[in-house]
This record gives structure tokens, sequence and C-alpha cells, in this order.
């Protein structure tokens, strides 16, 4: 169920860097918002990644690391984008 979602957050993180840089205009000084986006897009690429050859993976101890690495980096991925929102509309705000 990791899959499909991360896979769409990764889309989300790359669409608010790009609404980040029309936001502050052309060759405004990048802030820490998208640089925090960038990292969170590779998190829950980590995530689909791991989730997709968890599914490929038969039952043995390969296949549970690869669970707890997915859902491991979905949630650091989750925490992160929460943390970038915030980041975004305080420095926007101001």
């Amino acid at each position: 169920m990791i899959c499909p979602i991360a896979s769409a957050m990764v889309g989300v993180c790359l669409t608010g860097i790009g609404l980040l840089h029309l936001a502050t205009g052309v060759g405004a000084p990048a802030g820490i918002a998208d640089d925090l986006l960038a990292i969170d897009s590779l998190l829950f690429l980590v995530a689909t990644l791991a989730s997709y050859m968890a599914l490929r993976t038969l039952p043995n101890r390969r296949l549970h690391r690869l669970e707890r690495t997915a859902d491991a980096a979905f949630i650091a991925a989750m925490l992160l984008l929460t943390a970038a929102c915030f980041v975004i509309t305080y420095a926007l705000s101001s």
C-alpha cells in the first residue's frame, strides 16, 4: 500500500519545489524549504523502491527488512513534509 502513495508523494514534492521557485521569483535565492522538499522526495523514492522490492520478494527475512525500510522511510518522509509545510507557511508569510 505504500508503493502507490509514496510514488504520488514524490510528484507532490516536485510540484512544491516548482511552485516555490515561481512564488519566490526568478533569480531569487532558494530557501531551505525547497531543499527539504528535495530530500523528502528522495525519502519517498526510497519508500517506493523498498515497497516495490518487498512485493517482488519471496517471504523470508529479506522481505521483512524491506517492509521495515519502506515503513521507516515513508514515516520519516511524511514528518519531513510536515516540517517543510511549516517552513513554507512561515517563510512566505513574512
